[in-house]
């Protein structure tokens, strides 16, 4: 079997050269890497995985993902980690009846359990899903005769893997744990639809009717029973309602506007039809272990329940609370202002149902008045001049869709809700009054209607209610209501002053946690009295261990070979680093005017003697002079720059290494468009300083920066010294590449920007340190990664295949010599309700990729998800207890916890890696989707902890290990390879794909992702330069 595009998959000898790279720099930049066709030595032909048992199979993706209904991806709710999008119920996730072949653990006579399903909608979706993926087997390039076949999915097939016991490595220590244990009841639960004509879409409204209905008929009708309302089509009881269906008719009364005026009354119906009894047995079950399936009804319920409440209390926002009295509110500038807040979840958890609490803050809307707010908005007194049309549109995007009450009529405060502003001042608005056409100006009505004098005449109008009849309001008779949650972007201000108020030690948000439940007082709920529902008024005490550090190898010339950090931190003094890149040929480019060239020269002089202490081979002189530029010539001044520095080094035939540049402190776009420029136009690493920095020139930023550098140019800081010795279980024995992936959406309030998917995968066996990464553009909020594989037709070729797992698995062969015989895939970025999708989509993706290369070829693959956005918290058991925090009060870097608020059968882990450097720590949570590597609870926590050690841009463990931090870099990068079209409404729009080449990924024609919603193909990315790929760039 050949290979696609001159990309060898046949074993090459291992290059050597200073980068460990194949030869450190790879094929000429411009030029194309020398098309040779490989063929697959028979060594390699039919041989599987090398040994073992054949490889489990995964059902191959289902049809339905690759037929464009991509509308699911996004799956709310779940198991209720994620706050469902703004306060709605989760929104039905796919069954999951697909099931996936269970782990050998079965074979030895175990029966396989069913699995843990998402809320038990959508049958048929699941039906028609698991019909197609019998029918699905992975047919690219692969003759009929070795086709992988799926297992066909019988709905107790798929499972996530079980726990493989619990980890014993490390100090054992308790800590304390935000979950508040909670008794299951054993009342007979109920559920009732509810239908309300006429139909209205607030929430608020439907919580009024059926509280009057309570209020009304709860002694009489509903047999003394108090029900728990979703808001929406649900009503939940402990016990029996005395009627099957039963029709009530709820008038609502306006509030009394004080004008002696009649009050509107509105009129509805309200049917109440029995659905179906929950089941408390099955969660019983579940939670000891006996059963599989978490029973999402019955927490679906639990969790209402305990809603209740607080949402007649606070103002709910997904599963958080937030008000005015929960804490100081606090101003966050340009009219926002942040509310405390807390978070409240049910689990299912080892220990049983526990209640997850955590402290919250978010921007809400101050409720000023209209004119105040924009002058807080655009920060300037705004009579003195006219509005600018940038000012507008500012004025526009932070005013759509605000609900305001009206000033002018005493108290009569009448709500409306903000659709746009007029495109003339108010002194020239004019409309009709009456059928004939007679026009009224708007100054001269409020003058006659409500004897007001409007002052602000220059200023436009608010439009309130629907375009098709617009309805005029000056700005000044307006009042922001209180208690709007804002969920557009914030600014990096607003963002800095949020950060302040949520940043609290953990000792104080232990307290605040405390004393969040005991001013709930779950003991006196109605509703948690009603349904037999007991809190716990303690944090879970949780048995935890501290796992050590790893030494790390640095080189033999240092003084200090090898290093043991200490609580999670190190430094770089007398050690040089363990491959220094080589930097030979260098120029610097100055945007900043307050750096004088001979203050920049300075600094990249100690910039390269920094790198040369390192470790580092960097030539002290520059191939040109630095020179000094203005941002707004960026593109001019590189591409001008860089062939200069050809110009002088091709006849020598030499590469320019290093692009140093030096920006100012604020600087706009200007960052971006310099990485865009050149890493997908120059193919040229570049590293950036910030003026203030350039000025400070302190040791400790300098060796940071020669950190990037040295892996920007191939070279590599650090290596876990049991990787060297090879002793690492299940990585060091045979050839093992790791993934890190992950999806970054665009900000809410843009709403068609492309989703950016990156996956990155390391590129040295048996070190693991260097990872090469890839990006694309996939369609906006899609959370699947679209081109892990991908097929497409080439005019000559016929039907190719290539994708980001394709491209890497062929660079980590080029880079080892070897194939990989093992694949462990770190995924970031998917909540519990995407478990299922994630890992049916990618997985198979994983193998489509592998058996594109070549048949039979199926490493076992382990697929962990990295979660960081979740609300537990773990606090020393002591607080004073010097032994068993950081300088910062937190838990010790190291510490894992596999036991108590866990899952009550599946193998996950909370691993706290890095040290506190200020507010509480969160944990990261790892939960193993897929193993077919069997690892132990020790060796993959150790494996996980040990990784977070070789993170490349500082001398300390981070939070998540490090492909999936990477990951998150490349695709944050990536933001800034698009070409930003701002509409009116500051959203990036996404235009017809312009060819402009592949997108970071092997393969000309990428195949066009919808935007949901929206007919605008994503547009794909510029590609990243040959070059750029195999190395760090995103550090």
């Amino acid at each position: 079997m050949g290979f696609q595009g001159g990309r060898g998959w046949g074993p090459q000898s291992q290059q050597s050269g200073r980068s460990g790279y194949a030869g450190g720099r790879g094929p000429q930049r411009g030029g194309v890497a020398p098309q040779q066709q490989y063929t697959v030595p028979t060594e390699y032909q039919g041989r599987g995985r090398g040994g073992g048992a054949p490889p489990q199979q995964p059902p191959a993706a289902a049809a339905a993902y690759e037929s464009g209904s991509r509308g699911r991806a996004r799956v709310g709710g779940g198991r209720g980690v994620e706050p469902v999008s703004s306060g709605g119920p989760p929104s039905k996730p796919l069954s999951s009846d697909l099931h996936q072949a269970t782990q050998a653990s079965y074979a030895a006579g175990g029966t396989p359990h069913r699995v843990p399903s998402e809320a038990s909608s959508s049958r048929q979706a699941a039906e028609s899903l698991t019909q197609q993926l019998q029918k699905v087997s992975i047919q690219q390039e692969v003759p009929p005769s070795q086709a992988i076949q799926p297992v066909a999915p019988s709905s107790k097939s798929m499972r996530f893997p079980l726990r493989p016991g619990k980890g014993v490595t490390g100090k054992k220590c308790i800590v304390k744990a935000n979950h508040f244990f909670a008794e299951l009841p054993d009342k007979d639960l109920h559920q009732y639809d509810v239908s309300i004509n006429p139909e209205v879409t607030s929430r608020g409204v439907n919580r009024a009717v059926m509280e009057q209905l309570v209020k009304l008929y709860r002694e009489s009708h509903l047999g003394k029973r108090l029900p728990a309302y979703d808001g929406r089509k649900s009503l939940y009881t402990a016990g029996p309602l005395p009627f099957i269906s039963k029709e009530f008719m709820i008038t609502l009364i306006d509030e009394d506007d004080g004008t002696g005026a009649p009050r509107r009354e509105r009129e509805f119906k309200v049917v109440i039809k029995l659905a179906a009894r929950a089941d408390l047995h099955h969660l019983g079950l579940f939670l000891q272990g006996r059963q599989a399936d978490a029973p999402q009804e019955a927490l679906q319920v639990l969790d209402i329940v305990l809603r209740e409440l607080p949402t007649t209390r606070y103002c709910p926002v997904g599963r958080s609370f937030y008000s005015p009295d929960l804490g100081r509110r606090q101003p966050l500038g340009e009219g926002l202002e942040s509310w405390r807040g807390f978070y409240q979840s049910i689990r299912p958890t080892q220990m049983g149902l526990s209640l997850n609490i955590d402290m919250s803050s978010t921007a809400f809307i101050e409720p000023l008045p209209v004119i105040d707010f924009v002058t807080q908005l655009l920060n300037r007194d705004v009579s003195s001049r006219p509005l600018s049309d940038a000012d507008r549109v500012k004025i526009k995007k932070a005013l759509r869709g605000v609900k305001v009450e009206v000033t002018h009529r005493g108290n009569m405060r009448r709500k409306y809700r903000i659709s746009g502003l007029t495109s003339q001042a108010t002194r020239e608005l004019t409309f009709p009054v009456d059928d004939r056409g007679t026009m009224k100006s708007v100054v001269e009505y409020f003058y006659e209607t409500y004897g007001f004098v409007i002052q602000h005449s220059q200023w436009p109008c608010l439009q309130v209610g629907n375009q098709q009849r617009p309805n005029y309001l000056p700005m000044e008779v307006c009042k922001i209501v209180e208690g709007q949650r804002y969920s557009k972007r914030l600014n990096e201000r607003q963002i800095t002053a949020l950060l302040k108020v949520t940043c609290q030690r953990p000792h104080e948000r232990e307290l605040d946690i405390m004393q969040t439940v005991h001013h709930n007082a779950y003991h006196e709920d109605p509703y948690a009295k009603e349904f037999g529902i007991k809190i716990s008024e303690k944090l879970a005490s949780v048995e935890a261990r501290i796992l050590p550090a790893p030494w790390l190898k640095y080189h033999d010339t240092g003084r200090e070979k090898d290093c043991l950090p200490q609580v999670g931190q190190w430094n770089m003094m007398n050690k040089k680093m363990v491959n220094g890149g080589t930097v030979n040929n260098w120029i610097c480019i100055n945007f900043s005017r307050g750096v004088q060239e001979s203050v920049a020269r300075g600094f990249c002089q100690e910039l390269a003697q920094m790198c040369y202490i390192s470790g580092m081979a960097f030539n002290p002189e520059p191939v040109l002079p630095p020179i000094t530029a203005r941002p707004d010539q960026v593109e001019r001044v590189l591409k001008t720059r860089f062939h200069d520095a050809m110009t002088k080094l091709q006849p020598q035939g030499k590469e320019l290494d290093l692009l140093i540049v030096i920006l100012p402190d604020n600087n706009g776009s200007l960052y971006g468009d310099l990485k865009r420029i050149c890493e997908t136009d120059l193919g040229l690493v570049s590293q950036c300083c910030l003026h203030k920095h350039v000025y400070r020139m302190s040791k400790q930023y300098l060796a940071n920066v020669a950190l990037k550098i040295n892996v920007k140019v191939g070279g590599r800081n650090t290596v876990l010294v049991d990787a060297i010795s090879r002793r690492i279980p299940l990585v060091s024995d045979r050839p093992t590449i790791i993934f890190g992936a992950d999806v970054t959406h665009p900000h809410p309030g843009e709403d068609s920007s492309p989703s950016i998917a990156a996956v990155v995968a390391s590129q040295d066996w048996p070190e693991i340190t260097k990872y090469a990464g890839l990006v694309c553009a996939q369609a906006h909020r899609q959370e699947l990664i679209q081109d892990l594989y991908k097929t497409w037709q080439d005019p000559v070729r016929g039907t190719v295949s290539g994708g980001m797992i394709k491209e890497l698995l062929i660079s980590f062969r080029r880079a080892t010599g070897q194939k990989p015989q093992r694949i462990i895939f770190y995924r970031d970025g998917v909540s519990e309700g995407q478990f299922y999708q994630v890992l049916l989509y990618e997985l198979d993706a994983i193998r489509k990729a592998c058996a594109s290369l070549e048949p039979n070829y199926q490493p076992p693959v382990t697929f962990v998800v990295v979660q960081k956005r979740h609300h537990t918290r773990l606090f020393a058991n002591n607080h004073n207890d010097r032994n068993a925090v950081d300088k910062s009060g937190n838990i010790l870097p190291g510490t894992v916890v596999d036991s108590k608020i866990c899952h009550p059968t599946e193998f996950d882990f909370y691993l706290c890696s890095h040290a506190g450097i200020q507010g509480t720590s969160r944990p990261a949570h790892y939960h193993v989707l897929w193993d077919e590597n069997k690892f132990t609870a020790d060796g993959l926590q150790s494996l996980t902890n040990n990784l977070c050690y070789t993170y490349a841009r500082c001398t300390r463990s981070v939070s998540i290990v490090p492909p999936a931090y990477y990951a998150h870099l490349a695709a944050f990068r990536a933001r800034f390879y698009m070409e930003p079209e701002t509409s009116d409404s500051g959203s990036m729009t996404s235009g017809a794909a312009a060819g402009r080449g592949g997108m970071g990924v092997g393969g000309p024609g990428p195949r066009s992702t919808r935007v949901s919603g929206a007919n605008a193909a994503v547009r794909p990315l510029p590609a990243l330069k040959e070059n750029v790929k195999r190395v760090m760039f995103y550090c």
